[in-house]
């Protein structure tokens, strides 16, 4: 088992005594907003985990009894076909060309039934081997009457821009008397102090476990539903995923969201800055500069200059003790196990106080909106609760981290390599897809990739 299990094991177990447990929710607010707090379509706790797996935690408290850690989840293994379903003559783990098979990707057969997590896990990517000895075509099938509902994945709202979502925000919260300007003395500084790891003190879609991989791709532009295919067939059949932690690659605006992706997170409160700050195989950095306006003449709106960065730049308000923030400028890139993005993503984040019956502070709500209009043929929203574990006077500091290349694609394979060998390297194109030149160059052929225009660019 490796440290990373590990770890993850023994946060989850922490998770079982603050975690709130049997329900997943947005922000309790005392009004009817245009465009924060609605409700969502569909409790994630109440669904199964929808492909193969075997699960390395399981808290009783938050799941389905029907999951015991450890057990394969799933419907089938080693090649055989649920009783019941009639298998495709060809879908991702038999077919010579994937390309080929578009008109198939709307099938959730083509992908045995598995979310997107299920389709990476096959070879044991986050613990237990799930595919048979003999290869692809033994895929383990995952459970084609399971599925977290693409409404509860959408935005509940009208708007189709950011900035749109953004301004009636700022308008609202102008009615209601803001927004806040707040001093050292006014600040919410209960806010002050470090946060349970989100991933497993809650469930939400984009873990990626509770999704048929035909929902996602429903979520996608044609362009993007090809890319996230491209990254199932190199990450669950032929077993050549490049995740970009492992060459010390950046990680990216939306792996903030990915459940292995941080540990803890640090909240730090001034006037004019809020800093959010977590790690685990890189740092992630998160400044809202509260206050400010973005400059709206480059290619998409920005603090600095015109340049896309890994996490973006944000900007933000108070409305009394919530924090309301707009996030743009971020270069696009891509998450394993989930779907690529483009830099013109932007995203809308509100942070709101969750509070007992007695209104003692518990920690922050989390619901963030995503509009990429190259990536994503809708906005869609993740809702997750942060946990407030303690103050900065206990506990270790953050560990600020350096990552060091110890693995390196060689051949198009990641192969540790030894201090002082040589070895023959081709420098990446950080900005054009790396992960897809690899695939492409050593993994594809005589597979027909069709044409088209590369969007992957500053532009």
């Amino acid at each position: 088992m490796s440290n990373l299990i590990r770890n993850a094991l023994a946060l989850a177990a922490t998770a079982v005594l603050v975690a709130p447990a049997g329900a997943q929710q947005t922000a309790k607010i005392d009004f009817k907003s245009v465009g924060r707090a609605a409700p969502l379509a569909a409790d994630i706790y109440k669904y199964e985990i929808t492909g193969a797996a075997i699960p390395f935690t399981f808290d009783p408290s938050v799941g389905p009894a029907s999951v015991k850690f450890g057990a394969f989840v799933g419907s089938a293994r080693d090649g055989k076909v649920p009783a019941g379903t009639k298998a495709l003559a060809v879908d991702l783990y038999t077919t010579k060309d994937f390309y080929k098979d578009k008109a198939l990707w709307t099938d959730p057969r083509y992908f045995r039934c598995n979310s997107p997590v299920a389709i990476e896990e096959q070879y044991g990517a986050n613990g237990q081997k799930i595919i048979g000895d003999a290869g692809p075509a033994t895929a383990a099938w995952g459970y084609c009457n399971r599925d977290y509902p693409r409404a509860a994945i959408v935005s509940p709202y009208p708007f189709k821009t950011a900035q749109e979502h953004y301004q009636a925000l700022l308008a609202e919260t102008t009615k209601r008397g803001g927004p806040t300007i707040h001093t050292y003395q006014t600040l919410p500084n209960e806010w002050n102090g470090r946060y349970q790891h989100p991933g497993f003190t809650n469930e939400y879609w984009y873990k990626m476990r509770h999704n048929q991989m035909t929902t996602i791709l429903s979520l996608l532009t044609p362009e993007y539903q090809q890319r996230m295919v491209q990254q199932a067939y190199h990450e669950g059949v032929d077993n050549h995923a490049q995740w970009p932690s492992q060459y010390c690659w950046p990680e990216g605006f939306m792996r903030r969201w990915h459940e292995a992706a941080t540990w803890e997170w640090d909240v730090m409160v001034t006037p004019d800055l809020v800093q959010i700050l977590a790690g685990v195989a890189r740092n992630f950095i998160t400044n809202i500069h509260v206050g400010r306006e973005f400059d709206m003449t480059g290619a998409v709106p920005r603090l600095g200059q015109d340049v896309p960065r890994w996490y973006g730049e944000t900007v933000g308000f108070w409305d009394k003790d919530t924090l309301i923030t707009w996030t743009s400028n971020i270069q696009g890139w891509m998450v394993h196990g989930a779907f690529e993005y483009s830099s013109k993503m932007q995203s809308i984040e509100i942070y709101t106080p969750n509070r007992d019956a007695q209104g003692k502070f518990l920690g922050l709500n989390h619901e963030a909106i995503f509009y990429d209009p190259e990536a994503l043929v809708t906005p869609v929203r993740i809702v997750r609760n942060y946990v407030k574990l303690s103050g900065f006077k206990q506990g270790d500091p953050y560990a600020f981290i350096e990552c060091v290349p110890t693995i390196f694609p060689i051949d198009g394979k990641p192969t540790a390599v030894s201090p002082g060998t040589v070895i023959q390297y081709e420098i990446p194109d950080i900005y054009g897809r790396p992960w897809a030149h690899i695939w492409e160059k050593y993994f594809e052929q005589g597979m027909q990739k069709p044409q088209s225009e590369d969007i992957f660019t500053f532009k």
